[in-house]
C-alpha cells in the first residue's frame, strides 16, 4: 500500500540543503536514486530536479520507520521528514549537499516502481533508442534536467528583453495555409471543408509580416515550426524559433544590432561571459572562398586556397580540365597533421569528401624527414608544385588536400572536411565561443532541377539597392538585403530586411517564374494586404534548439527537447505517428492507398 500525503508539505528541494541547514527540521520528497543496507542503517540518496540528499534511517531512532525504509527500492517516490545533520568526516565533496544528510522520523512511500529498462545513471550505458522509448527515465537524470532548466532561463531571458525593446509576443496560427515553397508542409485535412488541407507553419513568415502591416510596430514569438524534410543529425521535423520582426527599418545594422544585444545579454545571463566586442560582419564571398562554408568556423585555421590559377595549364588532366570547364581547384592545409594521419586515414577523407559531390581527392604529405608523397605531384612541374606550396604554406609535418570540380562542390566538401578534421584532431579549443555575422548573399540562385531561378532565403527577401539594376541584367549579381548569425561555425539565426512595395515583390515573384495564376493562388491574401501601405520592415528568427545546444555545449539537439523524434520522424515513445480509426477517415473522407514496400 502507498501512503498519501495526508497534508504534508516539501519544506525544501533535495538539492537546497547546506552545512547551514544543521539541525533544522525538514521534509524532502523525491525519487530514490541508491539505497544501501547496512544492517542497522539505511542509507538512501533522495533525487529531484535540484540535486540529491542523503538520507538516513537509524533502527536505534525509530525501528518501524527502518523496516518501512528497507522496503524501499530504486525510483520508489517518498516523501521523508527528519533532523538535518553533519555527515562529520564522511563528507562526501563530489555533492554539493555533501556536508549534512537528513535522519528520517517520519517517511512515507508515495509510489512504487518496478525495476527500470535502464539504471538512471549519468554514466549511463543505455542506447539511443532505449533511452528514447523510455524518455520520461531517461530525464530523472540531472544532466539532461539542467539542459532544460537552461532551455527555460534562455527563454526567459529571450522575453524579457525583446519586452524591455518594446517588441510585443503575439501568437500566430497553426493551421493556415500551404504554400509550397522551399521544404515540404505537414497537412492537416479539414473534416468540414471535404478535401482541403491546412498546412503546419514552416516558419511564421508571412504573419509576421502581415504583423508589421497590421502596425503592431514590433513583434515577437517563441514559435514552433514544422518542416516535413529528409532528416539528418540535428534535425528535428518539428522546432522552435525565436521569432522577430520590426517596422521601419531598411538597413541590416537595425536589425542586427537588436539581435546581436540579445545574444550578448543571453550569454551573460546564462553563462556569465561577457561579450563587449561588435561581431565581425563577412560577405557571402568571402565566406566561401576562405572557408568552403556560408556558416564559417573560424576558431581554427585551414582556410580554402584558389589553385586555379597555378593549375590551369598543368599536366594532371583532372586539374586543368576542372579549370577549362569553368569550376576551380582549391586546396587546405592541415597544418601538423601528417604525423597524426596514416594513408588509412587520407584514404577516409576521400571518401567523406564524396559525400558532399567531390569525385575524389588528391593530397600531398609532407613528412618530418622531408620527403613528399603525393598522388598528383608527378604530374606537376617543380615550378607549379613550388608556387602551390607557397601559397598554402605547406611545411614539414603538413597534409595538402586538393580538390578540383565546381566551385559549389570544392567549397562544399573542402569546407566540411576542414571540420571534420578540426574536429576529428582537436584543432581548436572547444570552450571558446566565436560570433559573427555573414551578409551580402546572392538574392538569387539558378536550380537545374527545376529550370527557374530560386531564392537563396525566400521570396519576400529585398535586394540591397545599388544592385535592384542587375534584376533584369544579370539577376545572380544581385545581392539580398540578409544575415545570418554563426556562432562556432553553426547558423544560429538569419534574417533580412523584407520587400515593402508590391511593384517590386510582384518583379521578384516573375523572376521566379510565378504566373499571375500562381502568385494569385498562393500568396494572394499576402499580396492584397501590400496594396493597403506597408511599412518598411525587417527581422531575423534564432534557431532556439540551436542556441540551447550552444549555450549548454551539447552536439545532440535530441538533449534539448523534451520528446524529441529519431531519424525517420517518429516518437519511439508513443509510437507516433500511427494508424487512426477508419471512422476517423471516412469523417474527412480520406482513403489510404498503400505504398508498394
Amino acid at each position: 500500500m502507498v501512503d498519501f500525503l495526508n497534508g504534508a508539505k516539501r519544506t525544501c528541494k533535495c538539492g537546497e540543503l547546506r552545512g547551514s541547514d544543521e539541525g533544522k527540521t525538514v521534509t524532502v520528497m523525491g525519487f530514490v536514486a541508491k539505497y544501501r543496507n547496512l544492517g542497522n542503517l539505511l542509507f538512501i540518496d533522495l533525487r529531484d530536479i535540484s540535486g540529491v540528499i542523503q538520507v538516513a534511517f537509524d533502527d536505534q531512532s525509530d525501528k518501524s520507520v527502518f523496516d518501512k525504509a528497507a522496503t524501499v527500492r530504486n525510483e520508489y517516490v517518498i516523501a521523508v521528514t527528519g533532523k538535518v545533520r553533519s555527515r562529520g568526516g564522511n563528507i562526501n565533496k563530489n555533492m554539493p549537499t555533501g556536508e549534512v544528510e537528513v535522519l528520517a522520523s517520519e517517511l512515507k512511500i508515495l509510489s512504487e516502481a518496478e525495476v527500470t529498462p535502464f539504471v538512471i545513471t549519468e554514466d549511463l550505458k543505455a542506447g539511443e533508442q532505449l533511452r528514447l522509448k523510455y524518455r520520461y527515465l531517461d530525464l530523472r537524470r540531472h544532466s539532461l534536467q539542467s539542459i532544460l532548466v537552461m532551455r527555460d532561463k534562455i527563454t526567459r531571458v529571450v522575453r524579457n528583453y525583446l519586452s524591455d525593446n518594446g517588441f510585443l509576443e503575439i501568437e500566430t496560427p497553426f493551421l493556415g495555409k500551404s504554400t509550397p515553397e522551399g521544404a515540404r508542409d505537414y497537412l492537416v485535412p479539414s473534416r468540414v471543408h471535404n478535401g482541403e488541407f491546412y498546412a503546419l507553419p514552416q516558419s511564421p513568415q508571412l504573419y509576421k509580416q502581415l504583423l508589421m502591416i497590421a502596425g503592431m510596430d514590433r513583434y515577437y514569438q517563441i514559435a514552433k515550426c514544422f518542416r516535413d524534410e529528409d532528416l539528418r543529425a540535428n534535425r528535428q521535423p518539428e522546432f522552435s524559433q525565436i521569432d522577430m520582426e520590426m517596422s521601419y527599418v531598411e538597413d541590416n545594422e537595425q536589425v542586427m544590432e537588436v539581435a546581436e544585444g540579445l545574444i550578448k545579454k543571453l550569454f551573460k545571463e546564462c553563462l556569465d561571459m561577457e561579450i563587449t566586442e561588435k561581431f565581425r560582419r563577412i560577405p557571402y564571398s568571402e565566406a566561401m572562398e576562405r572557408w568552403g562554408s556560408d556558416k564559417p568556423d573560424t576558431r581554427f585555421d585551414m582556410e580554402l586556397k584558389n589553385l586555379s590559377d597555378i593549375v590551369k595549364d598543368c599536366g594532371f588532366s583532372v586539374f586543368a580540365n576542372a579549370v577549362a570547364g569553368g569550376g576551380s581547384v582549391r586546396a587546405i592545409n592541415g597544418k601538423g597533421l601528417c604525423a597524426k594521419m596514416t594513408r588509412k586515414d587520407v584514404d577516409a577523407c576521400g571518401e567523406f569528401v564524396k559525400s558532399y559531390g567531390a569525385k575524389g581527392l588528391a593530397y600531398a604529405m609532407y613528412r618530418e624527414d622531408g620527403s613528399v608523397t603525393s598522388s598528383i605531384y608527378k604530374f606537376l612541374s617543380e615550378d607549379q608544385i613550388k608556387a602551390i606550396e607557397e601559397r598554402v604554406g605547406a611545411d614539414k609535418g603538413d597534409v595538402i588536400f586538393f580538390v578540383a570540380d565546381s566551385d559549389r562542390v570544392a567549397f562544399d566538401s573542402l569546407g566540411a572536411l576542414r571540420c571534420h578534421l578540426a574536429d576529428k584532431y582537436s584543432l581548436y579549443d572547444k570552450s571558446k565561443y566565436d560570433f559573427l555575422w555573414v551578409v551580402d548573399f546572392p538574392l538569387l540562385e539558378y536550380s537545374e532541377e527545376e529550370n527557374r531561378y530560386v531564392a537563396v532565403h525566400h521570396p519576400f527577401t529585398s535586394a540591397i539597392v545599388e544592385d535592384i539594376p542587375l534584376l533584369d541584367s544579370d539577376p545572380l549579381k544581385v545581392r539580398s538585403n540578409a544575415y545570418d548569425m554563426v556562432i562556432n561555425g553553426q547558423e544560429a539565426g538569419g534574417g533580412s530586411i523584407r520587400i515593402h512595395d508590391w511593384h517590386m515583390q510582384e518583379k521578384i515573384f516573375t523572376l521566379l517564374g510565378f504566373s499571375q495564376k500562381d502568385i494569385e493562388e498562393r500568396f494572394g491574401f499576402f499580396v492584397d494586404a501590400f496594396k493597403y501601405g506597408a511599412p518598411p520592415h525587417g527581422g531575423l528568427a534564432f534557431g532556439l534548439d540551436r542556441l540551447v545546444m550552444l549555450i549548454t555545449g551539447t552536439d545532440n539537439i535530441k538533449d534539448v527537447i523534451a520528446f524529441p523524434k529519431v531519424q525517420n520522424a517518429s516518437c519511439l515513445m508513443t509510437g507516433a505517428p500511427a494508424p487512426v480509426e477508419e471512422k476517423q477517415l471516412k469523417e474527412l473522407a480520406i482513403e489510404i492507398e498503400k505504398k508498394d514496400e
